[in-house]
């Protein structure tokens, strides 16, 4: 952490803010665009001081969150961490159409802690169905599982490091106290910020994207009526001409051909001269 400490003073190491606020901006960057093309964050804080903050300003921006234990697999064994969260769902859903009632008081106690212990876990990522685009860490020490698996996976890990944690394995780096619950509020507070502009330009292009699709309909249904209104009225003359033919052939009196009136004239003569 040498390159981000000002001085030290008392045997406390003071860190230079200015790189701070820099390093700041380049995570908040990083995680807005992270949140406009509509993939999740994960945010990993169990340590006393950071969990209401946490629950409180993310839970605010719609993204998951672990304030609790971490479970051990939780990124490298995703699916079985899906299929507890489904459990818990199921268990609700019994509950909600009375299949729960049927079962014996002790059944119901047991189902209940289960719930209560899964909820507890887990109930903050219910929503999260596929693996996060990225980590947020508040404290790489006591976070030192969740950044294996992260980097394992290859999943970026943004984090609050203090001055005795070691950056290496992180990819955004926030120099920051990481004790201070102040300073862990400032911090969250500038990335779900981030996160949420970042969610509301999505929503904006959507709705953009949308009204443009919407205005190119309109305009080629416009525009294909006037042909559509062509062709039938060609289509209708066209019968009407028709109809007017047989007509006019109908009523037209019929004329024997001059050459056939000739013939009989000529053959009466011959007669006569006989």
């Amino acid at each position: 952490m040498a390159p981000y400490i000002f001085m030290e003073k008392n045997g406390i190491h003071i860190i230079d803010l200015h790189k701070t606020v820099l390093k700041v901006d380049e995570a908040a960057a990083a995680l807005k665009q992270i949140a406009k093309s509509g993939r999740r964050v994960l945010f990993v804080a169990t340590k006393k001081q950071a969990k209401e903050i946490v629950a409180e300003k993310v839970a605010a921006v719609g993204m998951p969150y672990v304030t609790e234990r971490w479970a051990g697999g939780m990124l490298t064994n995703f699916p079985t961490i899906r299929k507890a969260v489904k459990k818990m769902a199921t268990i609700d859903k019994m509950t909600n159409d009375g299949t729960f009632d049927n079962f014996s008081k002790r059944e119901k106690l047991q189902i209940a802690r289960q719930r209560a212990k899964l909820e507890k876990n887990l109930g903050s990522i219910a929503d999260l169905t596929r693996l996060p685009a990225a980590l947020f860490v508040v404290d790489v020490q006591k976070e030192a599982n969740a950044v294996k698996e992260a980097k394992r996976l290859s999943i970026p890990v943004f984090a609050m490091v203090d001055t005795c944690c070691d950056p290496t394995d992180i990819d955004y780096v926030i120099p920051a106290n990481d004790d201070a619950a102040k300073s862990i509020a400032v911090i969250v507070d500038a990335m779900c910020a981030a996160i949420a502009e970042g969610t509301e330009e999505r929503k904006l292009e959507k709705e953009k994207e949308a009204q443009e699709a919407e205005a190119e309909g309109a305009a080629a249904k416009k525009e294909g009526k006037p042909r559509i209104k062509k062709a039938v009225k060609a289509s209708i003359d066209a019968e009407e001409a028709a109809v007017a033919e047989v007509v006019a052939a109908v009523e037209t009196p019929y004329e024997e051909p001059a050459e056939e009136a000739e013939a009989p004239a000529e053959e009466a003569e011959a007669e006569k001269a006989e």
